[in-house]
Formats: structure tokens, sequence, C-alpha cells
């Protein structure tokens, strides 16, 4: 409280205390040179003292750097990614509320942090520990988990003393070995049986990020997510960018921080349902028909990207109703319950607005075209009210733009440059050779640039939830937000029904998802052209492969015609009527 001095480096006045009495910058991370004074009556009246204790961490080492774990490392990156978070508009409360106390959870289960280990114990754990650990056990004595704030902390965690002396030992044991690391247990974080399931890795992030997002029903699936990691609005890739210069990262760390491949849907929501049942949470907060991730909500926000007819949500709140998905108890996670299957919210909702499509449109690749045929006609004779929906030109539409939406996508993932804009150097007598190396080759790179006439890319464009927009303003009728569902409807006993009385099932019988890992299997040349046209299109919203929607439908088919399905076939076809 009474160091009033601005930081050097970022010229805050912020400053934290480290183990060793320096006087450290919690914005930056900047160590300040000048030590704490404390005042001792142990030895001569008004006499003053400095701390010369060395303390847990070595504040310098030779190359400039100092000591850091990489559980230190993990929690600077959650922090980033919480932050951006916030940046995006999720409330506030997730970071230092919400995240932060998973990650406490998370390093007491595994024993890195907030518990009573003898030094032995402490180097058996310093990975996180296998499904044989005892998570049910606490620690002896008050649990100091307040001590950590996410906000107040990067990467600069608290233990007790039994922990940091070990921690010292396996320093100690680190420096005499040949593994070259910038983590002082990086090479035994990689030696531990790599079948551990819950090893923190950086997939796993995402997981605490969504986790979190899940616990506050925030309006944010997982697929948008992982779509903003990837256009880089959540720091994932290349994330080590972001840690203090004194956190040197190399070797080793390299294996555990550096990412060269997009995140993946299913590894990421696996791994979050693994961590919410090995932490021990509480069913998570009920999913109501008030919450964005319920089906209504979320079929209403796929049906206006996918530019299909508004009149089209009653039918998707209809099949929700049918089948109970809508249901708190349906939708709510409830953590470590194998008995129920786990509810993916974005893929829910693209399937319902499917199998919609297929109870109207049936989509066999003729069905549909002579509904399109009949609503061209009539548009044609009749301008009064509004036009009829047709098919195959919002087929055509929206075929052409997501061509051109996927091509750009292939091209950008194509010519991403996995390497760090910052420089990794890993002692100060090569740091000025390194950047002279770089501005060299940035020199050749534009010059080069301005040879070829190539176009320096534009800035990022802000995110946003619709990554394909439709204005019903255009005059060229590319927009069918507000089209009749008129021309596929008839009325009966007073209430609208399909003119379509048929419907074929995607599959008459599910797979054993544990055996296989679907619970239907997917081939385009299995299945109209329209069908796929549809898979595809979600698909591509949701950046996920087409399989697990095409699971979905048939999980969704089957509820929809379970009374019809338990009844002995007339014939050996999937055509229901």
């Amino acid at each position: 409280r009474d160091f009033n001095e601005r930081c050097a480096q970022c010229s805050e006045v912020n400053w934290g205390l480290t183990d060793g009495g320096r006087f450290y910058c919690r914005s930056c991370h900047n160590v300040n040179e000048i030590t704490r004074e404390v005042v001792s009556t142990d030895f001569v009246c008004n006499t003053r003292i400095q701390t010369i204790s060395k303390g847990l961490r070595k504040p310098e080492k030779t190359d400039g750097g100092c000591e850091w774990y990489v559980c230190e490392g993990f929690q600077l990156v959650l922090k980033k990614q919480a932050e951006a978070l916030e940046a995006l508009g999720v409330c506030p409360q997730m970071k230092d509320e919400v995240l932060c106390n998973f990650w406490r959870r998370y390093l007491q289960k595994t024993k890195q942090a907030y518990c009573n280990m003898s030094a032995g114990e402490t180097v058996k754990a310093l990975s996180v520990c296998d499904s044989s650990t005892d998570v049910d056990s606490e620690p002896e004595g008050p649990s100091p988990l307040h001590l950590l704030s996410l906000s107040e902390s990067e990467g600069d965690l608290q233990t007790d003393s039994s922990f940091a002396s070990s921690l010292s030992k396996v320093s100690e044991t680190q420096e005499s070995t040949s593994v070259c690391s910038g983590s002082v247990d990086g090479s035994l974080y990689l030696m531990k049986n790599r079948k551990e399931k819950l090893r923190m890795t950086m997939p796993m992030t995402l997981s605490f990020c969504y986790m979190a997002l899940l616990w506050l029903r925030e309006p944010m699936t997982l697929s948008d997510l992982l779509r903003f990691v990837a256009e880089g609005h959540i720091p994932y890739l290349n994330v080590f960018q972001h840690f203090p210069e004194k956190m040197k990262l190399y070797g080793l760390d390299l294996k555990i921080f550096c990412v060269e491949s997009w995140p993946v849907y299913e590894e990421v929501y696996n791994k979050m349902l693994e961590l919410a049942a090995f932490l021990d949470l509480p069913r998570f907060p009920d999913i109501t028909d008030s919450c964005f991730l319920h089906p209504d909500m979320l079929c209403m926000k796929y049906l206006m990207e996918a530019n299909l007819p508004d009149e089209l949500h009653n039918w998707t709140c209809r099949v929700v109703k049918k089948i109970c998905i809508g249901e708190a108890d349906f939708l709510t996670l409830v953590p470590g319950n194998k008995s129920r299957r786990n509810v993916k919210y974005d893929v829910l909702a693209a399937a319902v607005i499917i199998v919609v499509l297929k109870l109207l449109f049936l989509l066999d690749d003729h069905y549909e075209w002579l509904l399109s045929d009949f609503a061209e006609e009539r548009n044609k004779n009749n301008k009064e009210g509004g036009p009829y929906f047709e098919f195959k030109k919002w087929y055509k539409v929206v075929k052409c733009t997501l061509d051109v939406k996927q091509k750009k996508l292939d091209e950008e993932r194509a010519k991403y440059l996995w390497r760090c804009e910052k420089l990794l150097f890993y002692s100060d007598k090569k740091k000025s050779k390194v950047l002279k190396r770089r501005q060299t080759v940035v020199n050749l790179q534009n010059q080069f640039g301005k040879l070829s006439g190539s176009v320096l890319p534009a800035e990022k464009p802000n995110p946003s939830s619709f990554q394909l927009s439709w204005s019903e303003e255009n005059t060229d009728g590319s927009c069918f937000h507000g089209h009749s569902l008129k021309g596929v409807l008839q009325e009966k006993r007073g209430l609208l029904t399909a003119m379509n009385p048929d419907y074929w099932l995607c599959t008459v019988k599910l797979c054993n998802e544990k055996t296989c890992g679907h619970l239907a299997h997917y081939r385009e040349e299995d299945f109209p052209q329209s069908y796929h046209f549809v898979i595809k299109l979600f698909s591509f919203l949701l950046r996920i492969q087409p399989s697990y929607i095409h699971d979905e439908v048939c999980v969704i088919e089957h509820k929809l015609f379970n009374k019809k399905l338990c009844k002995k076939p007339k014939y050996n076809t999937g055509l229901r009527k």
C-alpha cells in the first residue's frame, strides 16, 4: 500500500509482493529490484532490516527469466480467455466467481495446490492425477481457496509450505537433467502416463470456458465458442505470446502450450463432461424456455441464419413439445449421471429443423421439386399476399452463398501461419540476432508482396453470432424469411398439417454409440442430395462433422415415430405413413 511508484514497463500502480520480498507488477509481471522494508523488534529497537529470504521462487535465472510451473501457464491462458469472453459481452462474474472456482477445485482435486502433501506425493501429482486418484479426499485444515483470483494473479499460485518445499526439490532435480524446458516441471509433466485422461491440455482450457458459460447459461453455444477461437477473438492458437517476458518458453513447453490444430467439437465437449464429473459439481442451473440454449430459441436463430421461412418455427416448437426435449430435466446438465444422454444444444436445434424439413418437403430429391414447381406457378400468376416458399429457389440462393463462404474458409485455413508473431528467444544474448533476422524476413515479404500485387489482409471484422445474414430489404428476392408455407400445408380438423403423408427414416435401428462412436452411419452417396445439402449447411454453421448432426436427426426421428417403430413393419423399407 505504501509503494506508489509507477511500473517502468506499463506505468500502472498495481504492486504485489513476491516470496523473495520484491515488488512485482500484477498487470505486466515486471519485477522491481526494490525490496520491501520490514520493521523488526526482535533485535534492536527502531532498527530496520531488509528481507533477504530467498523464498520459494527464484526471481531471476541466468537467462533473465524466472521459475514457473506448467499449472501457472495454464492459469494465465484461462485468464486471457476469460478476459476475451468478457470483451465479447459475457457476464463479468464468469472469470472470478465461476471459472476461478472451477480452476481452484481442479488444482485441489489433482493435488497441485490448496492441499497438504508430502514431497513424494507432490512429485507424483505434479501432473493431473489419473482416475485411480481419491478425488473425494479433502485437505487437512482450512483450504486457502480465497487467496487466488484470476484477476489478481497471472500465473502466481498460492501453495502451502509442504508443496513449496517439494517443488523446490523437483526444480533441483530438473536442473540436473539434460532435458531442455523453460518451466520447472515441463519434463516431469510430459513423463507422466499418456493414458491419464484429465491431465491439463490446451483443449481442456476451452472445456473449462464452456463449462463456465453453461453454468451461467450464457447465450453462447460450444460451436460459437470454437468459431470465435478459430477467428482469433479468443486466445488459443499461439496463446503463449501473451506470456510475460520473464516466463521463458522453449523445449518441452512448446509441446504443452503450442497448438497446431483447430479445436475439435467432440473433444472439447467430452472433456467438459469429464471435468464436471471429476470436480463433483452439482446439477447445473436449469435450462428453461426463457434461456437462449433452449431448442425453441436456438431453432429461431438457425432458421434466420439458414434463410428459411419464419413459419417453420411453429413446426419446430411442435416437434420439441411432441418428443419432450424442451423440458428442463432433459436439457439441464447433471454431472456424472450416465443414465441419460447429454445434450448438445446447437446440434439438437439443427437436427430439429432438419426433421421438420423432412416432414414438410420429404427431401427425397423428388417431392420437394414438385412442390417448388407448384409454388413457382402460383407466385407467377398471383401477386397478392406473401409469396409461397420455393425450395428450388432457396436451394440455389443458399448454395451459391454457402459455396463462397466455404471456399473462403478453406483458403483462410490453408493459408493460416501457425508461426507465432511473438519471437521466442531463449537468452538475452540471442535476442538481437533473432529480432534482426525477423525484421529481414518481414522486409522481404513486403517487397515481394508489392511486386506480386498482393493485397494486404483487411482488418478482422467484429465478432458476430451470425455467419450468414439475409436482409428482407433486398429487392432481388434472396431473403425467404417472410415466405409462406401454404403451398405445403393443408387444414385438417381445424389444424394445419403437411400435405405430404410420407416420411423416410435415416435408419431403422440405432447403433451402439459406445461401440462404433456413432448412432448411425452416414455416407453422402447413401442419402438424397437435398438431405445432404441441408446437413452440409448446418455442418458449416456449427463447424462440426455432418455425421454428428445426422446422429441427432436419427435420435429425434426415433423419438417422434417411436410407436410406429415398435410395430412390426410390413415392408423392409424406411418409409413410414
